[in-house]
């Protein structure tokens, strides 16, 4: 039960991260790659819909369980250092696929896809930072 509690609070701990960063970054600094042509792939909203939050909270945790399960074999001499490999492990496998096939097969603006590239390389280890604070171990 402890275990569960301290992976839920690390997941949470992730999501507010998302929230803020995403605020900051597509919200209002890089705002300005949504209006990269072509702009008809992006739907009208003056905030996410609130499942979205919801959903991302769910994956938040998961991947909070999924560091839990594999810390011990992260390589690092603490758990500093495992966070932060553990975040760019999940970029590598995640967002590096996902961002090769958005610019092989979408219709999104390359400037688009280097901005989440970078940015997810950006955020993740932090993410994984976050959770390996807040799980302990």
């Amino acid at each position: 039960m402890k275990t569960l509690v301290r992976i839920i609070l690390a997941g949470i701990g992730a999501m507010v991260f998302d929230v803020v960063i995403a605020g900051l970054t597509c919200g209002w600094l890089f705002n300005w790659v949504y209006t990269l042509e072509p702009t008809n792939v992006w739907r009208p909203l003056q905030a996410p819909p609130m499942w979205f939050y919801a959903v991302s909270l769910v994956l938040t945790i998961l991947m909070a369980a999924m560091y839990a399960m594999i810390c011990k074999g992260v390589p690092g001499k603490n758990r500093l250092v495992r966070g932060l490999l553990f975040g760019l492990l999940v970029w590598i496998v995640g967002t590096l696929p996902g961002m090769l096939a958005t610019f092989a097969f979408m219709t999104v603006a390359t400037t688009v896809v280097v901005y989440w590239t970078i940015t997810g390389l950006v955020i993740l280890p932090i993410k994984g930072l976050i959770i390996a604070v807040i799980y302990g171990k």
